[in-house]
């Protein structure tokens, strides 16, 4: 188990896409009780239970383990702090999508470049 201490010193998250409350518990560096205990205090976090009541967390579930992670233990939030904070960041609007005629001609413009690149 790591200390509490900043979230670049967390391994990477490997690419499954299931991880048990263990294996959360390893990757953010907090033991398995916090965890449960989070899940109470931040509506968000709602991992999958399947049989036996086990959680079965995903990608976006250990991103957002370790945001709280990083609010409380390094930004020194409460936790009422770290929700409204979260609370805060889910209400932002997602930024603009690009439209797929612009992605479609730059990819056409770098493929044409390549081309010239190319040694013949």
């Amino acid at each position: 188990m790591l200390d509490p201490g900043s979230n670049s010193e967390l391994p990477p998250i490997p690419a499954k896409r299931y991880f048990t409350i263990g294996e959360v518990s390893e990757l953010c560096g907090v033991k398995p009780h916090v965890l449960r205990y989070w899940e109470q205090e931040f509506p968000s976090l709602k991992p999958v239970k399947r049989r036996g009541n086990r959680r079965y967390y995903q990608r976006h579930d250990v991103l957002m383990i370790r945001q709280i992670r990083s609010l409380l233990y390094e930004q020194g939030f409460t936790i009422g702090g770290a929700r409204q904070r979260m609370d805060l960041e889910s209400s932002k609007p997602e930024p603009a999508k690009v439209p797929a005629g612009i992605v479609r001609q730059m990819r056409l413009d770098l493929e044409a470049v390549l081309e010239i690149l190319r040694p013949a």
